[in-house]
């Protein structure tokens, strides 16, 4: 076990076994999360390749950057799920579960009869949940769905990017929605379980997980007649909100929230106290209005001062404010390191890679921080755990079943 790899049964999730027939970002973002808290997560994968985000890139030791990011502390088990034997493999390990995760194609689980109803049926135990791309019911459940296609979809790309050009979210924003829905619906079902004895299947879209994202905007321009414009760095909805360039040429973000802080920036950062009762400016709607004279206000007095005077004087008055950092800057950002934020986790082939602790601190408990497994590395210990003996899974493996 990893020197930073907390063990299982010390976990809150300890005992609870978890099979996930996943691929790409949401789902195994979803499971990663239940592997974190101590559950013993069961990979199924395709034999020989596996999962299709293993080979997105190879830039950390050979391995893709979102494998590693979304399958530390799992197992890989390979299958043919369209082999009879592999799927009665899959059909024992079912037998012993607790939950079963699947992002399978549009109709897909159904048709292995693999979807909630089939499997209450089997598993009256067992907590089944979908994460499929616009529901498994209504007009496009049978359409495929990847991040970009729902970031379009839900009018998030609309919203992003300059007056001049829209533009994606640089992560799968919409892929870790969904991820993160499935992650709290199925610890919800697995309390409901635990102390009403019921169990719920658990259903997570990525576009309606995103369309939970896009309220704000959604009821804005329903009640308004108008979606919020583009605004590049700015705050479609506050104003002064966004990045202004200091003398040395780099960008400080600063925020006002309310009528407080925009005196304390009118009096002594703008040194005009006057500017809060001038009606351009009397409210934050005003500001929104006038955005262009309030940033051009803003823009002049930042650019005649370098960024760390400007963000001295800023935090002095109380003003939220931030550099503009690229990735290497975040990598070394002073509160991942002083709060003790990376560990160290074995990637296939024996390196390591340093990956950051999950977000959620827990008093007295320690995430697990497991490897990340290799296509397959533990098919032969989990099928002799189910009872197989050395010759039936050499058999399996000959026939093409593992």
């Amino acid at each position: 076990m990893p020197e930073n790899a907390a063990p299982a049964d010390d976990l809150p999730l300890s005992g609870i076994t978890v099979v996930s027939i996943e691929q790409a970002v949401a789902a195994p973002f979803a499971t990663r999360q239940l592997a974190d808290l101590g559950a013993r997560v069961i990979k199924v994968e395709r034999p020989g390749d596996g999962d299709f985000a293993r080979a997105y890139d190879t830039t950390v030791h050979g391995q893709s950057s979102y494998f590693v990011w979304l399958n530390r502390s799992k197992e890989s088990l390979t299958l043919d799920l369209k082999s009879e034997e592999g799927r009665a493999v899959l059909e024992e390990l079912l037998a012993g579960a607790d939950v079963f995760v699947q992002n399978l194609a549009p109709g897909a689980a159904a048709r292995m009869g693999l979807g909630a109803d089939d499997l209450a049926k089997r598993f009256p135990s067992l907590i089944p949940c979908s994460v499929t791309g616009y529901g498994s019911s209504g007009p496009w459940a049978d359409r495929k769905a990847y991040d970009l296609l729902v970031q379009c979809q839900t009018g998030l790309v609309s919203l992003t990017g300059s007056a001049e050009e829209a533009a994606r979210v640089g992560v799968s924003v919409a892929d870790i929605a969904a991820g993160m829905y499935a992650y709290s619906g199925i610890l919800t079902a697995l309390f409901t379980r635990a102390t009403r004895g019921s169990v719920r299947a658990v259903e997570v879209s990525l576009f309606e997980a995103l369309a939970e994202w896009m309220s704000q905007p959604a009821y804005y321009t329903a009640y308004s007649g108008t979606q919020p414009p583009r605004v590049g760095t700015r705050h479609a909805t506050i104003a002064p909100y966004g990045t202004y360039t200091a003398a040395d040429g780099k960008d400080v973000l600063l925020s006002v929230q309310n009528e407080r802080e925009w005196a304390a920036l009118c009096g002594e950062f703008l040194g005009d106290p006057g500017l809060t009762t001038d009606p351009r400016y009397a409210s934050g709607s005003a500001r929104v209005r006038h955005r262009e004279e309030v940033d051009a206000l803003l823009a002049g007095r930042i650019a005649a001062s370098d960024s760390g005077e400007v963000m001295r004087l800023l935090d002095t008055i109380g003003i939220a404010n931030a550099p503009v950092n690229d990735v290497q800057q975040f990598l070394e950002h002073p509160v991942l390191a002083g709060r003790d934020r990376w560990r160290e986790v074995p990637v296939p082939g024996g390196a390591t890679m340093t990956a950051l602790l999950p977000p959620v601190d827990l008093a007295g408990t320690a995430p697990r921080m497991g490897g990340v497994p290799a296509v397959g590395e533990h098919t032969e210990r989990i099928l002799a755990e189910l009872g197989h003996s050395p010759a039936r899974i050499e058999a399996l493996r000959a026939h093409g079943a593992i």
